[in-house]
């Protein structure tokens, strides 16, 4: 419980996953399949380098997300969902998502 709104309380944690803006984003956008960096980048619009670097490292702290680096020359790296990803993306994010769908021009006033 978060009676105290203690740093450590498990709702910080979660609601801190969307308090910062491309997490979500590159969340919902490596849901369909795994993608490299450049890809990523490209397929999420007004990202810079330097906040895809920043997202990709805290989702997969978080373990959100799963690198995975090929042994080929040049060396390749995609991005993929871990099983924790994919159910905050299949669940929250999909029922927040479905919900913005509905109430999103309430929103903008």
């Amino acid at each position: 419980m978060c009676e105290d709104w203690v740093a450590d309380c498990r709702l910080r944690a979660g609601t801190d996953l969307l308090a910062h803006r491309w997490d979500p984003v590159l969340l919902a956008a490596l849901r369909p399949a795994p993608l490299r960096r450049v890809d990523l980048r490209r397929a999420v619009g007004g990202l810079s380098d330097k906040a895809l670097t920043e997202s990709l490292r805290r989702l997969l702290e978080r373990g959100l997300l799963e690198r995975r680096r090929f042994a080929e020359a040049p060396p390749r790296v995609e991005y993929a969902l871990s099983a924790l990803g994919v159910s905050l993306v299949d669940g929250p994010l999909r029922a927040l998502g479905d919900w913005v769908l509905e109430h999103g021009d309430a929103l903008r006033g």
